[in-house]
């Protein structure tokens, strides 16, 4: 994940939805509730949401139904106006944006997945990929051989004749993928895209996923109701409820330090060990002998629990990938996490 300028960057965002939302909002008392605006009979669907995405970034976005998750992903990519605030994508103000120079951006920019997979049944695997490049005016022969790379890359060679009908669920998702990502997108927007399928299904489609982020390093944003699902796929956790985000961090901080009761609840049964990596708990070495063998600051505090029980230094050295040691970690602090202390 990269760490320069915000790839999409949003500030002070809002989507009400009522009879008149930009007057309303215009008029309204700063800290009003949600409760608060639907009594004036007004929804906020997305309530004064601060929150950037870095380049090559997963940022899921999870909450129950009617938290806003799906209406703050259709504002980024303006299938939604705002109704207040400011949306950049790449530098650029999208509300600002002429219809033809948006369409331009979504179509050059912009892939998107959704849990409905959206095929048509009647054309083959190949041509459902194909299907934006011809929208865009790309010739057949380029089309085609574009579309048969994004086949391969999902694991799809030797069905692009297939027909929707013809393939499973987890199969049709994996079209699905495939035909945003003809179009090159830097951004991706997946809405859900994995929760109509069958957990076995899921989880395989999960690896993919990140088999194939770890090739192409796009700036995604990914939604998800599945806690377990964000906890696996995500650089950084935005946790929303009745339209605002209560929390946007690591995996790592999301379930050690909850900010807020909402949160908590969320955390509350997630095994921490399974969480935690190493190198979250590391501070400076400070004098401390960082003598004997390392743990890796990149391993979950699950995979080094053998080691952090038979190791009975007080403090042991943590090293990155290359080796090369960071910090030190306090064992009883990594017990703690493991064995569910203080």
């Amino acid at each position: 994940m990269s760490t320069d300028q915000p790839v999409i960057s949003c500030r002070n965002i809002w989507k009400l939805f009522g009879p008149d939302p930009r007057a309303y909002l215009a008029a309204m008392t700063p800290g009003r509730s949600y409760d608060e605006i639907r009594a004036d009979g007004y929804i906020a669907g997305v309530k004064d949401v601060t929150v950037d995405v870095a380049r090559g970034e997963m940022l899921v976005i999870m909450g129950l139904s009617g938290s806003g998750k799906s209406t703050l992903v259709r504002c980024l990519s303006r299938l939604h106006d705002i109704t207040g605030g400011t949306i950049e994508v790449e530098g650029q103000d999208i509300m600002a944006l002429a219809e033809k120079d948006l369409i331009e951006l979504r179509r050059s920019k912009m892939g998107m997945v959704f849990q409905s997979f959206g095929l048509l049944p009647h054309r083959t695997v190949l041509d459902n990929v194909a299907f934006p490049l011809e929208m865009r005016g790309q010739d057949k022969h380029a089309r085609r051989a574009r579309a048969m790379e994004v086949i391969e890359l999902v694991g799809l060679g030797g069905r692009e004749e297939y027909f929707p009908r013809e393939l499973s669920g987890g199969q049709q998702q994996r079209v699905g993928i495939a035909r945003s990502l003809a179009i090159e997108p830097d951004i991706w927007f997946l809405d859900e895209p994995f929760s109509a399928l069958d957990p076995l299904i899921r989880r395989e489609m999960q690896d993919e996923f990140l088999r194939l982020q770890g090739m192409l390093g796009k700036t995604i944003v990914f939604i998800t109701h599945d806690f377990d699902e964000a906890l696996r796929l995500a650089d950084r956790i935005a946790i929303m409820k009745d339209g605002a985000i209560e929390q946007c961090d690591t995996p790592d901080r999301i379930v050690l330090d909850p900010q807020t009761e909402y949160v908590r609840k969320f955390t509350e049964d997630i095994d921490k060990a399974r969480v935690v990596h190493a190198g979250t708990l590391l501070t400076p070495v400070n004098g401390h002998a960082v003598d004997g063998p390392p743990v890796a600051a990149h391993e979950t505090i699950q995979k080094l629990a053998r080691q952090l029980v038979n190791d009975e230094r007080a403090h042991l050295p943590v090293a990155d990938k290359s080796g090369k040691v960071i910090g030190v970690i306090e064992r009883q602090k990594a017990l703690d996490v493991l064995l569910g202390g203080a």
